[in-house]
């Protein structure tokens, strides 16, 4: 039995600012890039991921670890993926070895100790999920059962921003023994790399027996292992949910699978991959894993570009223009633009700290935040007003609610509207609108098939998100 768990608790802030902690690459559609006008695979990386899960042999439906912040953008993926699963949340980032762990005990407990863990980053571009699946087949055989498999990208350029894998003896007809893990090197050794022939990239995507995992893990890195199975054996559940203990996990050391198991055992092999990989870890990686025009420009949006080769442009919002450019990154999202040498796109990480620590909201957070319940976002804001555009999806409710400090004034633009206000019911259709007094009880709800919209006006002293008493919530949200 093949267990796919899927690691989804990245912040990608190295793709800032289409990538923030609030959303981060995992939940954005970068599977397809370019201009392609195929609106259908406009789906974000965590549905490609699921995708190729699906088309996988004995696979049961997957584990996902991911950020406790994220745990209904996780669910909506799932559920617009047609796939049930378990979600288990980390309170806190401890990187793959722990986060593997944690995946491995559940997979046992679900399933038995002979499961085996196909472990895949959730935000990975991987062409071709027929080739995706033979060498997963390939690296399932019998004579690899009891082996800690590693996927090594076949490398088709010297990539100075991935790890490689040294491959040593043969150990199949396709997989080798590993000889070591390289850390990034420089051009120069890449270089060398590439030319012998016997690196790979380092995919982190990995096949294990999921008690063989656990077994190496104790005896490699056994702290990493006792405070994992703690924080799992005192685990919660919250609604859909499995929660990890808080205070055994953040006790937990961080540290990679590379580093905590794969480099230390003996059992330890690499299945290559030679069919279109990417782990989209930069802008410029982004720009590689896409489709180019005859001057290497990537464009996608509402982009005209002249005189300008090498350049990856991407628009959310509005016209980008750019005249005799070479070898530039250009974002533009709703709320800010980002214009950077494809050659210095490593600092992004230090312009979003930069962000941070002078309190701008664009730092983490997009314009458009998403709920359980659907999505909203400002639309203007004044010294005692707001207007946002709320956005419920079918079945969706808000929590019953009152505010402190605001009235609220809805209009429905599409859809239908359940409004409760007071003891009162009623629903409203496009055009009707309802006016919700400062300290009333309230709730919308969709009670129709089709998305609903609404335009609020917000106004009053104070218009904080902390300014919600909730009475009510159909997805436990009461006191979080």
């Amino acid at each position: 039995m093949l267990v796919p768990l899927l690691l989804a608790g990245g912040t990608g802030t190295r793709l800032w600012p289409l990538s923030r902690e609030a959303r981060p690459k995992q939940f954005l559609p970068l599977a397809n890039t370019g201009n392609t006008g195929n609106r259908s695979e406009n789906i974000s990386l965590m549905q490609a991921t699921l995708r190729r899960i699906i088309a996988l042999e004995e696979a049961t439906e997957p584990l996902v670890i991911g950020n406790q912040e994220h745990r209904f953008l996780l669910a909506e993926e799932l559920r617009q993926a047609g796939l049930g699963g378990r979600i288990v949340l980390e309170p806190m980032g401890r990187n793959t070895a722990a986060a593997a762990a944690a995946g491995a005990l559940e997979a046992i407990a679900r399933h038995g100790p002979d499961c085996q863990l196909l472990i895949m980053p959730s935000d990975h571009k991987i062409d071709s999920a027929d080739a995706f699946t033979e060498v997963v087949n390939r690296a399932r055989s019998a004579d690899k059962r009891h082996k800690l498999v590693a996927f090594g990208i076949q490398p088709t350029h010297a990539e100075t921003e991935y790890g490689y894998i040294h491959r040593g003896a043969s150990y199949s007809e396709t997989a080798f023994v590993i000889d070591e893990f390289v850390e990034k090197p420089d051009r120069k050794a890449a270089q060398a790399y590439v030319d012998s022939g016997e690196y790979y990239w380092n995919s982190g995507i990995f096949l294990f027996g999921a008690q063989a995992y656990l077994d190496a893990l104790a005896n490699h890195a056994n702290d990493i292992y006792a405070q994992v199975r703690a924080a799992h054996q005192n685990a919660s559940e919250d609604i859909d949910f499995l929660r990890l203990e808080a205070t055994a996990f953040a006790d937990c050391r961080a540290d990679s699978i590379d580093y905590a198991v794969m480099e230390n055992t003996e059992h330890a092999i690499v299945e290559p991959y030679a069919s279109g990989w990417s782990d989209l870890g930069s802008w410029s990686a982004l720009a590689h894993a896409s489709a180019a025009d005859s001057s290497g420009n990537v464009c996608k949006g509402d982009v005209l570009v002249s005189d300008s080769d090498n350049c990856l442009i991407y628009s959310t919002s509005r016209l980008v223009t750019a005249v005799g450019l070479s070898n530039q990154v250009i974002i533009e999202t709703d709320d800010a633009v980002m214009v950077v040498d494809k050659e210095h796109d490593g600092t992004i990480r230090t312009l979003v700290e930069r962000l941070r620590s002078l309190g701008r909201a664009e730092a983490t957070q997009h314009k458009r935040t998403y709920r359980p319940w659907g999505s909203y976002e400002e639309i203007a804001m004044g010294e005692r007003f707001q207007v946002k555009h709320i956005r419920v999806r079918p079945g969706g409710k808000l929590s019953l609610q009152r505010h402190h400090h605001r009235a609220e004034h809805w209009v429905v633009v599409n859809g239908t509207a359940l409004i409760t206000c007071g003891d009162e019911q009623k629903l409203l259709t496009e055009d009707e609108s309802a006016y919700i007094a400062l300290g009333s009880v309230h709730r919308q709800e969709n009670p129709g098939k089709i998305n609903l919209d609404l335009i609020e006006v917000q106004s009053g002293s104070y218009l904080g998100e902390d300014d919600i008493v909730r009475l009510d919530d159909v997805y436990g949200r009461i006191g979080d």
